[in-house]
């Protein structure tokens, strides 16, 4: 599978651990991320990462692209709840096309859970 990972930065050290959890099954997938959560996730744990621009500068709008192109097929979205995001209307835009296209999208460690539970399985 093609999965995207995103992660607001209040988010990040939650998708590093939570990437370093199941390495093992996201070692097995092509993974896409936008900037700064891809990069980390590469140096940190260790496992390779396209990287598109941050989520702010369209890194979104990116994935959301590769989404329409039939490109991704799960995205895990960190997202924080509690802070304003100056680019909201990109994440709606986002959560919007994972809709349109039937991408299933994990906005909070508990979803994300159960969808690698999901591909553990199945791997």
């Amino acid at each position: 599978m093609r999965i995207a990972l995103i992660a607001h930065d209040k988010k990040k050290d939650d998708m590093i651990d939570f990437v370093k959890r199941y390495k093992e099954v996201f070692k097995e997938h092509e993974l896409v991320g936008t900037g700064t959560t891809g990069r980390l996730v590469s140096e940190i744990v260790g496992i390779k990462v396209k990287q598109f621009l941050s989520g702010p500068l369209g890194g979104d709008q990116q994935i959301g692209g590769r989404i329409s192109e039939g490109k991704v097929d799960l995205v895990i979205f960190l997202r924080d709840p509690l802070t304003s995001q100056p680019h909201e209307p990109d994440i709606s835009a986002l959560l919007r096309v994972c809709d349109v296209h039937c991408v299933p999208v994990a906005t909070n460690l508990g979803s994300a859970e159960v969808f690698l539970a999901a591909l553990k399985k199945r791997d």
